[in-house]
């Protein structure tokens, strides 16, 4: 699961970097805005696959964490989908 989260991450980093050298309308501001975010899910994910949630079943535990970290990352596709014009 952290390696499939790491990839996810770093797929994520370099779309918005490419779009943020080859869309020359997009405002820096909100490059490292969004940059910042996607390094900061990372971390997050990375930190709560390795301590999970005391008291919470395992499998109920990852599927949510599963859903979440999709979710946010759905955001993030959207996210730089907006940065193109």
């Amino acid at each position: 699961m952290k390696k499939t989260i790491k990839y996810i991450c770093n797929e994520l980093f370099a779309e918005c970097i490419a779009v943020a050298l080859y869309e020359g309308s997009a405002k820096q501001e909100n490059v490292d805005a969004l940059l910042a975010s996607i390094i900061h899910i990372h971390n997050d994910y990375i930190r709560r696959i390795s301590h999970p949630e005391p008291g919470m079943p395992a499998k109920q535990y990852f599927k949510t964490l599963t859903e979440h970290f999709n979710k946010e990352a759905s955001d993030i596709v959207d996210q730089i989908g907006n940065l193109i014009g």
